[in-house]
């Protein structure tokens, strides 16, 4: 049997279950802390933002995130909820630039009972899936098998989301523009 080496996993396989206060919301934090390429935010909009997964479920796998901290879908603005399903189009065009995935899983998981790892600041996972992948390993071996480093895809991921538009940096004002004919 050969190991598989994920040393950035310990944070998240050793973090307690008690759940972070808007003071401490790790997705609040990290828009508000204007480091994108060390947080790996790969874009911000008006009222969301694209994060790479720290600790991925396949290479690519992004979450979309209203900047607003609130557990409950149903409580967002409508404007909000728009943008974040603009969002995830865009992650996907991106993604299938990037990496050619053959398919992909796109959802939430809200509450804990629903399987929310962070139950109290709501997102959306874009995680791209190929025929062959080795999904099994996460249900059978409660292992993630990624092929690449997280900051070699986050490279990808944002010159993709930028070759969009053409642009290699934008404004959020600019990234709600974009796209209204694709």
């Amino acid at each position: 049997m050969e190991p598989l080496f994920a040393p950035w996993r310990m944070a998240w396989v050793s973090q307690t279950d008690e759940q972070p206060t808007v003071n401490d919301c790790v997705f609040c934090e990290v828009p508000a802390a204007r480091e994108d390429r060390e947080n790996r935010v790969l874009l911000r909009g008006e009222r969301a933002y694209v994060l790479l997964n720290r600790s991925p479920y396949m290479t690519g796998h992004v979450m979309i995130l209203p900047y607003e901290h609130t557990e409950e879908y149903q409580s967002l603005p409508d404007e909000t909820v728009r943008e974040v399903s603009h969002l995830q189009q865009r992650s996907l065009r991106a993604l299938e630039a990037a990496l050619s995935p053959d398919g992909f899983n796109v959802g939430m998981n809200l509450g804990t009972a629903g399987g929310a790892s962070v139950a109290d600041h709501l997102h959306v996972h874009v995680v791209p899936r190929w025929d062959d992948d080795v999904s099994f390993m996460q249900m059978t071996g409660e292992t993630s098998v990624i092929v690449e480093a997280l900051d070699e895809t986050y490279e990808r991921l944002r010159t993709a989301f930028a070759d969009l538009d053409g642009v290699r940096e934008r404004t959020p004002e600019a990234a709600l523009e974009v796209d209204a004919s694709a």
